[in-house]
């Protein structure tokens, strides 16, 4: 059985839900983002759905778990819960922040104050999961110093009736538990352009175009697997955002800048930081082609690596007839390093040799 304890973490004030709070309450669960992921709650949810709520946490603390009212400076920002420990001492935490309390940090300095509390209770392990595609909660898990295990495919089904993956998040009693400075940060204002092209997070909305770029002949030649369903590539972008704020990988759509319009896909991948070096590929699509809007977004996000991460090597590798991605190489400053013989497998059963380059950090 946990105590009922108050809870202080700076401004932060956590304390059992009561009546007064139900207002508050109210408009939190009724705000569109919150009932997205939430499912099984109410929706619209009323001022009665709110007090349904607090014999629900009155109940959750008489089985044996807990629930806070996330406060600062007095004023309601939300809510966090811990079920029951099991017999091996695990417990799992949810939480949800009010939208007129959103970026600042809250979530974050409640989940690491309640995952501190419960270790200090004899608990051995404290649980979180996020799905896939809410990005603010898996910056919570890393700033509150939980360490990612895993994604559990198609583990929550959505409001809408699809099936989400979950990102699996855990703290051990007796680990160090820093907040991960990200290896990737996003970009500054969303989005890098130099008024020609934007590069933006690849997203679900991006997935038709490209899935349609993708099953280009001129892009399948160069592929090192057949094009993937539209469905696949879809699960594809939802996940570009997790694969960012984890440091695995940076997925860009390339749009044009005065229209708008999807112009082609680029990547920072294979991410290696005990190297300081990652590698980009890149597609762009048939209207778009002999306009220079691939070498300058190859340019963009390499200037963009060297000075906002650690990285010290940003290297490429292309098939050795492709000539047009040669000179996007050499215009965006790269430098041939070496060939890689017969290391592309082709889909008449032979291999292509591969040039790789390079381009290095700025001396």
């Amino acid at each position: 059985m946990l105590p009922r304890d108050v809870i202080s973490t700076g401004p932060l004030i956590l304390r059992m839900p009561a009546e007064p709070d139900a207002e508050a309450i109210a408009r939190m669960m009724d705000d569109p983002v919150t009932a997205r992921h939430l499912p099984l709650v109410p929706s619209p949810y009323r001022i009665e759905d709110a007090r349904a709520y607090l014999k629900y946490a009155e109940d959750k603390w008489a089985s044996g778990g807990a629930e806070w009212a996330v406060t600062e400076d007095g004023r309601y920002c939300g809510a966090i819960g811990v079920q029951p420990p099991d017999r091996w001492g695990t417990a799992e935490i949810g939480y949800v922040v009010a939208p007129w309390a959103r970026g600042r940090g809250v979530a974050a300095r409640a989940a690491r104050a309640v995952s501190d509390w419960l270790t200090d209770q004899g608990v051995h392990r404290v649980e979180l999961q996020a799905e896939v595609e809410n990005v603010a909660s898996l910056r919570v898990a890393l700033r509150a110093g939980f360490r990612e295990e895993g994604r559990r495919r198609k583990a929550k089904r959505l409001r809408d009736g699809r099936w989400a993956d979950l990102v699996s998040f855990a703290r051990v009693a007796g680990e160090p538990a820093a907040a991960e400075e990200p290896y990737l940060p996003f970009f500054d204002g969303g989005e890098l352009t130099d008024g020609v092209v934007r590069l933006v997070p690849l997203s679900v909305e991006d997935a038709p175009e490209y899935h349609r770029m993708m099953c280009d002949p001129s892009v399948t030649a160069y592929s090192l697997t057949p094009p993937a369903s539209l469905e696949e590539d879809e699960q594809r972008c939802r996940c570009t955002g997790y694969w960012w704020v984890t440091g695995q990988r940076i997925e860009l759509a390339i749009r044009d800048a005065a229209t708008g319009a999807f112009a082609g896909h680029l990547q920072l991948m294979q991410v290696l930081p005990v190297l300081g070096q990652a590698m980009i590929g890149y597609s762009l699509m048939p209207d778009f082609r002999g306009r220079g809007f691939m070498t300058r977004a190859v340019r963009l996000l390499v200037d963009w690596a060297f000075a906002r991460t650690a990285l010290h090597r940003v290297v490429a590798g292309t098939d050795v007839v492709n000539t047009a991605s040669h000179a996007v190489l050499e215009r965006a400053g790269f430098s041939r390093e070496s060939l890689h013989r017969e290391l592309f497998p082709k889909p008449d059963g032979t291999r292509a040799d591969d040039v790789e380059w390079v381009r290095l950090r700025p001396s």
